[in-house]
């Protein structure tokens, strides 16, 4: 249920002309907390965001700008959905009084030496990297609270990580010994052209991509090693799904099937967005799309002490867009779920 609210929070979106950008205007249209009153895209600056998204042409939105052209003085809260290594040098530049929530990664990982090695270049924004709270919410919502800067999960690290990090929490798996599997659509590569990503490229086709090498490797040692108080280094292999939106992860644990279980149901049976499925029972992409859930789920494998423990979500919501208001209402003391509990979309 929705709380009134006399006084919405101002919003700004930075890089407003992706689909995380579309996906927050979709949600931001019925928050009662939040109205949109500035939107940037440098390249389409003076377009009606209608001309950019015709889905969306039904709302009443301001022409996209250039950055520059915002008065961050009338705004309360701003999300980046700019590219990587554009976000901090941007963010650097609001003034103090405003809240970020960042959809790049450049502010997803602590040391700056990790950085530099998963995303080829130094860090340009020191001081914010270090002040930055990784916004995977079920986990850091009281550092989200008083908060300047969020930065958002990858969303293949964010399905990794809801199932595993309890696990490790509870010690109920080898921490030695975690492989996840995970396909995803085509969405999370984001709508700038590629030749990879043309319907004739992935349509009918299933394939590995990054193999070995994918970026958010670095999300799964940092947060995994941290809550198991050791380095943990999961084998990570990335699968490119030919649809839209959703991203399935299954993983392979050792450990104790009911244990294993019983350890997601005790973190997760009071989060309003995380729901675990009764033991046995694999989650699906389209049970989730378009909206903030996480399904898991547990299935002992016919082999005595080897688990799969599944994930599912929308890239775009949950494990983007979604999940960055779901921390921005934290930040400006509103309601966690408001504008968030919108029932999936199905078939």
């Amino acid at each position: 249920m929705s709380t009134h609210v006399d006084t919405p929070k101002n919003i700004a979106i930075l890089g407003a002309s992706g689909y995380t950008g579309a996906e927050l205007v979709r949600l931001i249209a019925t928050h009662p907390g939040m109205v949109v009153r500035a939107m940037t895209a440098d390249r389409k600056a003076g377009m009606a965001y209608g001309a950019v998204f015709p889905h969306l042409r039904h709302l009443d939105l301001p022409e996209l700008t250039t950055i520059k052209d915002v008065n961050f003085d009338e705004i309360d809260l701003v999300f980046c959905a700019l590219p990587h290594a554009t976000s901090q040098s941007v963010i650097r530049e609001l003034p103090e009084t405003v809240k970020v929530v960042d959809l790049s990664a450049d502010f997803r990982l602590r040391d700056p030496e990790d950085y530099a090695k998963w995303y080829g270049g130094p860090h340009t924004a020191l001081e914010l990297q270090k002040e930055a709270v990784y916004g995977l919410t079920e986990y850091y919502r009281a550092q989200i609270k008083s908060a300047r800067l969020v930065a958002g999960t990858g969303c293949n690290a964010m399905t990794g990580l809801m199932p595993i990090l309890p696990l490790l929490e509870a010690g109920v798996i080898d921490s030695d010994d975690i492989i996840i599997d995970l396909a995803t659509g085509v969405s999370g590569a984001g709508r700038s052209p590629k030749e990879g990503m043309l319907h004739s490229e992935v349509s009918e086709g299933y394939r590995a991509y990054n193999v070995a090498a994918h970026r958010h490797l670095a999300e799964f040692d940092q947060e995994m090693s941290l809550i198991a108080g050791k380095p943990v280094s999961v084998t990570f292999t990335p699968h490119l799904l030919p649809q839209n939106r959703g991203i399935l992860a299954t993983i392979y644990v050792k450990g104790e099937a009911q244990a294993i279980h019983d350890a997601l149901r005790a973190k997760y049976d009071d989060e309003p967005f995380v729901y675990v499925l009764p033991f046995g029972e694999a989650p699906a992409t389209q049970h989730v799309r378009g909206s903030n859930y996480c399904h898991l789920g547990v299935i002992p494998d016919r082999k005595p002490g080897r688990v799969m423990v599944f994930s599912t979500l929308d890239n775009l919501t949950k494990g983007s867009s979604g999940q960055a208001i779901q921390n921005a209402n934290l930040m400006l003391g509103l309601p966690e779920t408001m504008g968030l509990e919108l029932a999936p979309l199905f078939p």
